[in-house]
């Protein structure tokens, strides 16, 4: 079977017929070819949309037990100084309360200094046994 018919030399014109049965051919390759390749394509993108949510997922959960362990680094750092500033106000206050024993005069000077510098408020001096004298009258007025 010749698609093509020679009427000059060389030069061959094609017939429309074949042109049109060649066309028709393609076509139906075509159509087979994507009837086959469509599921299939089909499948193997919704394998691959599956691969790209587990990746992810996977890197999510990774982000998110690194920060937890950042998290717990921190507390455990934090904790780690409050215990040390603990220890230092602990010792500060040892050796203050160990140099104020026996010293009854500098804390009086102490509490003196310290009433001077209220203004405007109402002090409780406390009597021979360190306790006040209240005065629940005079606030009832």
């Amino acid at each position: 079977m010749s698609f093509f018919v020679k009427q000059r030399g060389d030069y061959c014109e094609p017939k429309v017929g074949n042109i049109i049965l060649a066309c028709v051919v393609a076509l139906a390759i075509l159509l087979t070819v994507s009837m086959y390749g469509c599921p299939r394509y089909n499948v193997w993108q919704q394998h691959m949309e599956g691969k790209a949510e587990l990746s992810k997922a996977e890197y999510s959960r990774q982000v998110a037990v690194v920060e937890a362990q950042a998290k717990q680094e921190a507390a455990k750092a934090l904790a780690q100084a409050e215990i040390e500033r603990a220890k230092g106000v602990a010792q500060a206050n040892q050796i203050i309360g160990d140099s104020l024993k026996g010293n009854e005069d500098y804390l009086r000077y102490l509490w003196i200094a310290g009433i001077e510098k209220t203004t405007g408020q109402i002090i409780y001096v406390p009597t021979e046994a360190n306790l006040p004298i209240l005065e629940a009258t005079r606030t009832a007025k």
